[in-house]
């Protein structure tokens, strides 16, 4: 069985919040799956999974919206990353 896109950013977002469990995995699917169309939709950023960048900011991005429930300020590195993402990788 081949490991998706999906299952691995679940993975590392699982393992980022110390959970083993599958109890919020639908959560967190939603989560991450609205990260990464708000990145590509509004953001127009080209994801590139095999991109450790990319990765690793939709997990840190999924994170902070998991643990602040989608509110709360945007904490000062994710919010450097995203423009550097939107600089090196947006679109226009």
């Amino acid at each position: 069985m081949t490991e998706t896109i999906e299952d691995k950013v679940l993975g590392l977002v699982k393992a980022t919040l110390g959970y083993k469990s599958s109890v919020r995995d639908e959560l967190l699917k939603v989560i991450i799956k609205s990260v990464a169309d708000e990145l590509e939709i509004q953001k127009r950023i080209k994801l590139d999974f095999e991109n450790a960048e990319h990765l690793m900011f939709i997990v840190d991005y999924s994170c902070f919206r998991y643990e602040n429930k989608g509110a709360g300020t945007l904490p000062r590195n994710l919010e450097y990353r995203l423009r550097n993402l939107m600089v090196k990788y947006g679109g226009v």
